[in-house]
Formats: structure tokens, sequence, C-alpha cells
């Protein structure tokens, strides 16, 4: 592993670091930041998967999380949303490809070479950092934004006992019922629509539900509200009976100015699950 920066941060430190992925079969960069409690012993840690187009860099430097995590001790993880290098296949359009790997391992070549980000997020980074850093795997929590929202949701619901809470800015909540999600589905996972279901927040909120709390918004003016499908996972979440808030912010997008007006309340909300 290679540090390729680090800043003090709000009495903690953000570092950047590289390391070649086992799971994406390339050098792969992540953003953490420590509170200054890591320097006496383990903290908990709260993921931040982002969206598409996105890199490790986005929230890390617009969604002003780290101010409230070092008010409530806790750690920041930014991983990157796709694998990267020469070698790494592409696409000319902006949701298939680099920076949008859709936190699945796929299949389909010539995907599936590198792109599997469900083992890169759900396996070897998180024991890359419990290696590394001063980090309490018990006390663990994920959200993410848009395509890192519907991340977050599926690994939650996917993963029972590894996280504590989890919440998500603007989710794609039900993307086998979108073109948000059936054309990149398709082409990473193939044709078999069962093999889909494990991937749909809204489909897993059925089938499994989450043993814990959750935390959606979505602005009523996102511009991309129609692929996101929050309706979805509302009626799955009142079919499933799952506690849960859900909340229609008036006048916000799709942007990081949505984001980081309720990133506060995102980080509170974790700290209650991770410190209880």
């Amino acid at each position: 592993m290679k540090t390729v920066s680090e800043n003090a941060c709000f009495g903690g430190t953000q570092g950047v670091y590289s390391h070649a992925s086992t799971a994406c079969n390339c050098d792969m960069t992540f953003g953490l930041f420590l509170p200054p409690e890591a320097a006496d012993g383990p903290v908990p840690v709260l993921w931040y998967l982002s969206g598409l187009t996105c890199t490790h860099e986005n929230a890390m430097t617009k969604a002003g999380a780290q101010a409230w995590a070092a008010e409530h001790g806790i750690a920041l993880v930014f991983p990157d949303t796709s694998p990267r290098g020469d070698d790494v296949a592409d696409d000319d359009a902006y949701d298939l490809g680099k920076g949008a790997g859709f936190y699945v391992n796929a299949t389909q070549e010539p995907w599936s070479a590198h792109y599997q980000m469900w083992d890169y997020i759900a396996e070897e980074l998180p024991n890359l950092l419990a290696e590394h850093f001063p980090i309490d795997a018990e006390r663990q929590a994920i959200t993410g934004h848009s395509m890192g929202g519907h991340g977050a949701l599926t690994l939650a619901m996917s993963l029972p006992g590894r996280f504590r809470s989890v919440s998500a800015f603007a989710p794609i909540s039900n993307p086998t019922g979108s073109d948000w999600g059936r054309k990149q589905l398709t082409a990473y996972l193939g044709e078999d629509e069962t093999k889909w279901a494990a991937h749909d927040a809204s489909l897993l909120m059925r089938d499994k539900g989450f043993d814990g709390p959750i935390l959606v918004d979505t602005g009523t003016t996102d511009q991309f509200i129609d692929l996101l499908r929050p309706e979805a996972l509302a009626a799955a979440i009142a079919e499933k009976r799952q506690q849960a808030t859900l909340r229609l912010q008036p006048g916000y997008d799709h942007s990081y100015f949505f984001v980081s007006s309720f990133m506060e309340d995102h980080v509170a909300f974790h700290a209650a699950a991770l410190w209880a």
C-alpha cells in the first residue's frame, strides 16, 4: 500500500492511499479520514459509496463530512467507484464502465476481468483497512449517493450483521425497473434477470430487509428522480414494515449541494448507531 497524501483535517487526518487490488486486478485508490480519537485506538467507521462518474475524491472534497465525523469521533472511508487503468474495459457512455461499477461482480466479458466491485467493497478493502489502520470492525455503518446509495443499501441488506445502520442520498432504488440499472445489469451480469435481484434495493427489502435503522433523503426536484424510483423502495419498506425514515426534501436536486446540506443529519444518524 502506498500513501498518496495525508493532510491535517479537523484535528484528524485525511489520507489518500493506493494499493494493488486482487479483486479488481488493478491498482485501486481510496480516501480515509481518521478523527483525532484514532491516535488512541480503533474508532467506528462510516463507509461512503459515491455515484456515477465519481472517484474517491468527489465526496472527500465536496460532501463536508469530515467536520461532522470528527465531532462524533468516527472514521470515513471513500472508495473508488470502479477499477482503473489502461487495461480496464470502458465505454463511451458515462453510465457504464469506468466510474460506473455499480458495486457488482461482473460475470460478462469484457467487464469480468476487472469489475469485481462487490468483492472489493465487501471483503478486500475492509480487510486492508483492518490490517493497516485503527478501525473497529465491529462498529461499521454505510451510506452513499445515487449509484453509491444503491450500493450501500444492497450491501447492508446482503451482509447481515456487518453494518449497524445504513443511509442513502438519492439512491438508485429499483434498478431492475429503470434505465439506470437494466442497461448496466445486463452488461455486467447478463440477460438472466433472476441474477439481478441481488442488486436491487427494493427487491432485497421485500426479501430480506435490514436489521437496523435506515435513513433515505431524496430531493423533490432531483432531475433523475424517475430513474431513481424512490416510490418503489417506499412501497417495499411499507410492505416489509421495516424501520426506516424516508424524506423528500423540497427544492433539492441530485448535486453535492444536496448531499452536503444533509450530511450532518446522516453522520449523526450513524453515530447514534455506532456508539450505541
